[in-house]
């Protein structure tokens, strides 16, 4: 079955799904959703009998429908390799009663690695097959794990570019200086004076932008994104859910078809949309929790219906969720409004021009799927220390959000089904936060020497991207102010 993307504002975009990926965002500003999604064949004890790449092709060719299987086994194959620390790309670590899916086994120690590896060849497999020589330029913001994951995907590949803008001290030190020592003649990376949503906010309009465009154009260039707005990141995101279930049948921990509850810590939302996608594809998943830091505005849209950013921005010890615009839940909006576009559109300006959006009562009910919640900064570090002195295990602050989050989930409803928790960073990721909660009396070292003690305390190698960094010169030192942006760009691409 050929499934076809539309746009999330307008029934005039119709593209098929390496248009989609190329284009990154619709011309409208909307997201492209796919017009269905797909059913998964459901043999569960076939999944637990695969590898990640064998699931990846399975679940990525029922949704890529116009990438052939040469194409997609090609893409495949280049992007889950040896550049994961585990031949597993993933796996389950069973703690304390539930699974932490560990998904920061790549190149740069984070989830965004599971598609930000395949990405490039998915663009690059789809620029050939479209025609197109124009030179494909990745214009990113990041809260500080995409950026470094999208350049080391597409550092050196031919016939693309890529800049990525991170909110100047909104991010860790070891986030910062992984961004910074990226090597790479294609690679530009720009600090901006502002947060997060500042940053996406003035992408999303450069993405829109006629004279931006026109300059483009006449340059031979066209953006394209990295972020979960871009379907080619989303899809993949998709595949490991499917895999996590497959291992928890093989490990006999549940039996074929019987469900499961999810946790994942959100921030853009597209990780969590990842695993909604695959429960509608058929996934047995009963519950979604939504685990939020102090910038709970997804929490308070899912207990009240109304979307509301007009608070204050909280700089947090799990940044990469430090977001008060989530911009994948416009694609959640869209399917819970029957898809009708017009709807979206009219809460999206109304976002855009207020920082407010209420959805009606039948939208509501078509999100019971979900469940949120949020862990405070105290809470975040007692869940660290608390994983740790039960069981010796070490998890990140994004980790340790959903980790509280999900407690409090099964303390509130009694739901005691098997949790898979997506853990989606490496502990040495924010090292100084992880091992000041387990051992306070440390806070006074450096950085490093806090990469050492973490060694010392969870009995796990230092990653090489972390010993990458240690010695690695800053290659890059520009910031500018938001408004500024657009005219970095010019200026770099030399349009």
């Amino acid at each position: 079955m050929q499934i076809m993307y539309r746009s999330t504002r307008s029934s005039d975009f119709r593209v098929t799904a390496s248009q989609a990926v190329l284009q990154g965002l619709a011309p409208d500003g909307g997201l492209f959703v796919p017009e269905k999604l797909p059913r998964c064949a459901g043999d569960w004890n076939a999944l637990a009998s695969q590898t990640y790449q064998e699931t990846a092709l399975q679940i990525m060719s029922l949704l890529l429908t116009d990438y052939t299987q040469e194409e997609l086994q090609g893409c495949i194959d280049r992007a889950y390799d040896s550049k994961f620390d585990i031949p597993q790309i993933t796996c389950l670590k069973e703690t304390d009663g539930v699974w932490y899916l560990e998904l920061f086994h790549g190149a740069t120690i984070a989830f965004k690695d599971m598609a930000l590896s395949i990405l490039p060849h998915l663009m690059t497999t789809a620029a050939a097959k479209n025609g197109i020589k124009d030179e494909i330029v990745i214009l990113t913001a990041t809260s500080g794990d995409t950026g470094k994951a999208a350049m080391a995907g597409f550092a050196d590949v031919p016939g693309t570019k890529i800049i990525v803008f991170y909110p100047k001290g909104g991010v860790s030190a070891v986030q910062e200086r992984q961004m910074l020592t990226q090597r790479g003649a294609n690679v530009h990376v720009v600090g901006i004076n502002g947060n997060f949503d500042d940053a996406q906010s003035a992408v999303k309009r450069i993405f829109s932008d006629p004279e931006m465009k026109e300059r483009m154009a006449a340059s031979g260039k066209r953006f394209s994104s990295a972020n979960s707005i871009n379907i080619g990141r989303l899809v993949p995101q998709i595949v490991y859910y499917f895999y996590a279930y497959g291992q928890l049948v093989k490990d006999g921990r549940v039996s074929a078809g019987d469900p499961i509850n999810i946790t994942v810590p959100t921030g853009n939302f597209g990780n969590i949309l990842a695993a909604y996608y695959a429960k509608q594809m058929g996934l047995p998943v009963r519950k979604l929790i939504c685990a939020s830091n102090e910038n709970k505005v997804l929490v308070d849209f899912f207990r009240t219906g109304a979307y509301d950013r007009n608070r204050s921005f909280r700089l947090t010890s799990s940044p990469s969720m430090d977001i008060l615009i989530s911009s994948n839940l416009e694609r959640l909006i869209y399917q819970s409004c029957k898809e009708d576009p017009s709807v979206t559109k009219k809460l999206m300006d109304s976002l855009a021009s207020s920082g407010v959006y209420r959805i009606t009562e039948e939208m509501q009910d078509c999100m019971k799927d979900f469940y949120g919640n949020y862990a405070s900064e105290k809470e975040t570090s007692e869940e660290i220390a608390r994983v740790y002195d039960s069981h010796g295990y070490v998890i990140d602050t994004h980790t340790a959000v959903a980790s509280r989050v999900c407690r409090k989930y099964q303390a509130e409803t009694g739901d005691h089904l098997p949790m898979v928790i997506a853990s989606t960073a490496s502990p040495y990721k924010f090292a100084r936060t992880v091992v000041c909660a387990i051992r306070p009396e440390l806070q006074k070292k450096t950085d490093f020497e806090l990469i050492d003690a973490l060694f010392e305390i969870s009995g796990t190698a230092i990653p090489q991207a972390i010993e990458d960094i240690r010695t690695a010169p800053v290659l890059h030192h520009t910031v500018v102010d938001t408004q500024d942006m657009p005219g970095e760009i010019v200026r770099w691409l030399g349009i």
